[in-house]
This record gives C-alpha cells, structure tokens and sequence, in this order.
C-alpha cells in the first residue's frame, strides 16, 4: 500500500486538535476560576490563567487548520505541561481505575503537539510556505 503521510498528518491534527478544543470551549462557556485559584495560589498574577484560552482554543484550531502548527504545536504541549504541573502533579505517579496512567491523555496530547514541530503540518493544511508551517 502506498505511504500518505500527509493524510496520516491530517488525521493526527483532527484527533489532538479537537478533543482539545473541547476543553476550550468548555472554558469559554462556563469559565476558567477554577484555573485562576491555582494561579493565584501558586503566587502568580491570575491574568495568567487567560492563557488557558490561547492552549486550548488558538492552538488547536490552528493545528486542525494546519496554521503555523510548528509554533502551534509548541503551545499546545506547553499547555498540557502546565495543566500536568499546575492541575494533575498529584497524578503523575498514580495509575487510573483501569490501570492506566493517571496523566497519560495529556502526555499524550503533550507529545504529539511537540510532534508537530518536528514534522509540520504537511500538505493538507491552509498555510505551508512559512518556517512555522
């Protein structure tokens, strides 16, 4: 069978960048408080919490579109190392009820966005000129 990487590419986009746009839009709708508490608790200014919107909102829709995803991959694993660090450091060294690693989809999430800075977005995407393409 013929190799078509970059229907492979496309689909690995869809599938990380749209659950996780969920999350966004989730936040959006109902509000990031929760993320400002920990922010604050932490000792950081709670404006920081707002950059929950540019991980799990800007960055995947521009994963999904194939835009600067290079860079858009970058933030993408950022934010998933922050919600890992910030929300889930007590998981980190616990299994889930099934067995499986309690952090896993965001590590998951979180390599694959890196992924993305190595590979590109590949030819079905809206921008491949640009070095962040």
């Amino acid at each position: 069978m013929k190799k078509n990487l970059d229907l492979g590419i496309l689909i690995s986009r869809v599938a990380i960048g749209g659950p996780m746009l969920v999350y966004g839009i989730n936040k959006l709708i109902h509000g990031i408080g929760f993320i400002k508490d920990i922010i604050v608790s932490i000792g950081l200014p709670s404006f920081f919490a707002n950059g929950v919107f540019v991980g799990e909102v800007i960055a995947p829709i521009m994963i999904i579109l194939g835009l600067r995803i290079r860079l858009a991959g970058v933030v993408f694993a950022i934010n998933c190392l922050t919600a890992i660090c910030l929300a889930q450091s007590s998981n980190i060294f616990k299994l889930n009820e099934f067995g499986g690693w309690a952090v896993e989809l965001l590590v998951i999430y979180m390599l694959i966005g890196l992924s993305f800075l190595f590979m590109g977005a590949g030819k079905y995407a809206v921008s491949t000129n640009n070095k962040w393409d």
